[in-house]
This record gives structure tokens, C-alpha cells and sequence, in this order.
């Protein structure tokens, strides 16, 4: 799976918009970007896209159709991966801690207790 943390924040917003429709042609993801750069800029990130091997393309007649090789819970869980080693020495614990931090007022009971179950889950399947 090609890493996460070598795409752009432009690549990150192809990306995204590929995931969202699933499969796009360039002039597709140019229409859906803010800030749009010109066409000829959008073909080539989309050809660097595919050669970091995060998307690929068919031909449809003169245009081609871009598609993300790897799903989207696949690329978030890779980057999700990348982030805790870079960030928190590999410690999921320091990155859930972190996380709680940020957002402890903001979680809803129901939330709360999902957490719980998820950990309770982890420590079952850990024994």
C-alpha cells in the first residue's frame, strides 16, 4: 500500500474527491476542486497520483477514468498508522490520549460508551 504521508494537501484533496464519487475523469476532480489549478495541472498530479501507485486509470474513449487502488478504510488505516508512529513513538495509547484530550467535551454518552466497548473488545481479542 503506497504511504500516506507522501501526498500533497492538493493530492489529499484528489483523493478525497476520488473516494467521495468513487471514480472520476480529470476534468471531474478539476470541477470539484476549491481553488482549482488549470487542467494540464490537475493531469499531471493525477499522473503523479498514479505513479506513487495511489490511483490507476482506464481508458473511456478519448478520457480516461481515475480510480484509488485501495479503499478508503484501507488508506485511512495506513495513515492512521504512519501518523502514530510519527507523531507518538508508535504509542496508540499516547495517540487515543491525545485524541480523548482534544475532544473529551465533545463526546456523547453514547460515544463514550462505544469507546469502552472497543476496548473491552481489544482486551478480548488480546488475550
Amino acid at each position: 500500500m503506497p504511504p500516506a504521508t507522501s501526498l500533497s494537501r492538493r493530492e489529499r484533496q484528489i483523493m478525497d474527491i476520488l473516494y467521495r464519487r468513487g471514480s472520476a475523469t480529470a476534468a471531474e476532480i478539476k470541477d470539484d476542486l476549491p481553488e482549482a489549478p488549470s487542467y494540464s495541472a490537475v493531469r499531471a498530479m493525477l499522473r503523479i497520483l498514479e505513479e506513487k501507485g495511489h490511483l490507476r486509470h482506464q481508458s473511456d474513449g478519448p478520457r480516461y477514468i481515475f480510480t484509488p487502488v485501495v479503499s478508503r478504510p484501507a488508506a485511512q488505516k495506513s495513515a492512521l498508522k504512519q501518523m502514530i508512529r510519527t507523531f507518538f513513538d508508535g504509542s496508540a495509547t499516547q495517540a487515543v490520549a491525545a485524541l480523548l484530550d482534544m475532544s473529551a467535551r465533545n463526546l456523547s454518552d453514547d460515544e463514550l460508551d462505544q469507546l469502552v466497548k472497543l476496548v473491552e473488545q481489544a482486551k478480548g481479542e488480546g488475550k
